[in-house]
């Protein structure tokens, strides 16, 4: 009876052991659970982005630090400075050397008389040369249009420099434009949660039907659609800006100016276009080809003048390296040129024809940069106008619905009237944007088109 007794306590005593031992093991399951899922999260969590603030100024800095385009136009600027080196390298002095050592059988006699041939000697000789253009008007041409093309090189990158500028200003306008239209899209939703709200009250107290409620939960979902499309909008002209920058996607952009009207001097048409014609790198640029097309032509034509040239040369020869003797030559040579074949003509007439052909360019382009200058100044009154139009009628929509939700709230008006003074709001708020955007546009295309981005700054 004992034993038995005996026997089931240490039974009940077993499974009491065992169910602690089984539960202190889920627990450390679940804590060890716990503890992966708390370091993989960890291990998973994003790294932080960089965030960038930019002005419209510190985004066009950035672009010429950082844009292909520039950077493969400066090496082309460093090319035709190598090859201006390599034409003033022709009317430099070319000093040369030259040893040799021969072993030699000369021939006496003729053919079929006793031909005899000596036997073998050495010749050893070394040499120094020196050649020297005293006189050549091609080649001073030639140097000439090269240092031209220097000119040309580097205004070529200083008009991609200008258009970078202008690609990314209007790239960042546009960004602001989108972020914009996004907070004015979220000033919508809540104008329309609070019409909902009203609503709802409305209905409460029997003054308003379920189909009210059901327009203004309609109305609401319809916003919420719009704000949702305008945040995508914004995320996309922030990836252009970044793009055309040159920036790591890696990074968070925050704008430092905004949309906003400020004073700009008036100018005359005539005013602008002096300014154009002075700052215009495109311009400048024209000219600079203009002229090296006639450099070019000039030293074509000049091929008819004759070139004298001075040579000499001082060596040692001998047939022993210890009995060499010293020897000397001295030359000036004139060169008239008579007749080549008509060669030099027909390469004189495409080099005029060239030069034609770059006339032409730099009349179009002077038209061209009038009516950029005409089209930027008419644009900028215009957007002026705009911007106090679209500024006026926001302020009068607002008052409208303001008035609109007291005669709603007051029970003498649906919300028909609310929606209709909340779409007119919306509208309002889209006109302000786009006209502040068409301003700043305007401004921009403006100092683009008179070569002056760089006085740009709000």
């Amino acid at each position: 009876m004992l034993g038995t007794s005996l026997i089931a306590i240490m039974r009940i005593l077993w499974h009491t052991c065992v169910t602690l031992l089984c539960m202190m093991g889920m627990l450390f399951l679940v804590d060890s659970g716990s503890c992966s899922w708390a370091l993989t999260e960890e291990s998973h969590a994003p790294p932080s982005r960089p965030v960038v603030k930019l002005s419209l100024r510190d985004a066009m800095n950035v672009a010429i630090a950082q844009h292909p385009s520039i950077r493969l136009f400066q090496e082309r600027m460093t090319q035709a400075e190598d090859l201006a080196d390599t034409q003033l390298g022709a009317l430099l002095p070319n000093l040369s050397g030259r040893m040799s050592g021969a072993r030699r059988r000369l021939f006496f006699g003729s053919f079929g008389r006793d031909p005899i041939v000596a036997n073998p000697d050495r010749l050893y000789e070394t040499r120094a040369l020196l050649t020297q253009n005293v006189f050549s008007l091609s080649l001073i041409q030639k140097w000439r249009s090269a240092q031209t093309g220097v000119d040309v090189a580097g205004l070529d990158a200083e008009v991609t420099k200008r258009d970078t500028m202008a690609t990314v200003g209007l790239v960042y306008l546009e960004t602001l434009r989108a972020q914009a239209v996004e907070h004015a899209r979220q000033e919508d939703v809540q104008l329309n949660q609070e019409l909902l709200r009203l609503t709802k009250e409305r209905r409460i107290a029997g003054m308003a039907t379920r189909l009210d409620v059901n327009r203004a939960h309609v109305r609401l979902k319809n916003e919420r659609q719009r704000w949702i499309v305008a945040q995508n909008e914004r995320t996309r002209a922030t990836l252009n800006l970044i793009r055309a920058m040159g920036l790591s996607f890696d990074v968070d952009l925050v704008l430092t100016d905004e949309l906003k009207i400020v004073a700009v001097p008036d100018q005359s048409i005539d005013e602008a276009l002096h300014i154009a014609q002075e700052n215009r790198s495109e311009l400048k640029r024209q000219q600079q080809k203009e002229r090296q097309a006639a450099l070019t032509l000039s030293s074509v034509s000049s091929e008819r003048v004759p070139s004298v040239q001075a040579s000499g040369d001082v060596g040692l020869i001998g047939n022993t390296l210890d009995n060499m003797l010293t020897n000397n030559t001295l030359q000036l040579l004139m060169t008239i040129p008579i007749f080549d074949g008509g060669q030099r003509e027909g390469r004189i007439s495409e080099s005029r024809s060239l030069v034609r052909q770059e006339q032409i360019k730099t009349q179009d382009i002077r038209y061209q940069i009038s009516l950029e200058v005409r089209d930027a100044l008419h644009s900028l009154r215009s957007a002026q106008r705009q911007v106090v139009e679209a500024q006026e009628g926001l302020s009068l929509s607002l008052g409208e619905v303001a008035l609109a939700r007291r005669r709603f709230k007051a029970g003498v008006a649906t919300n028909f009237e609310v929606t209709d003074a909340q779409t007119f709001v919306a509208r309002a708020r889209d006109n302000v944007i786009d006209a502040l955007f068409n301003f700043n546009a305007s401004r921009l295309n403006l100092a683009r088109a008179q070569g002056r981005l760089e006085r740009l700054w709000y």
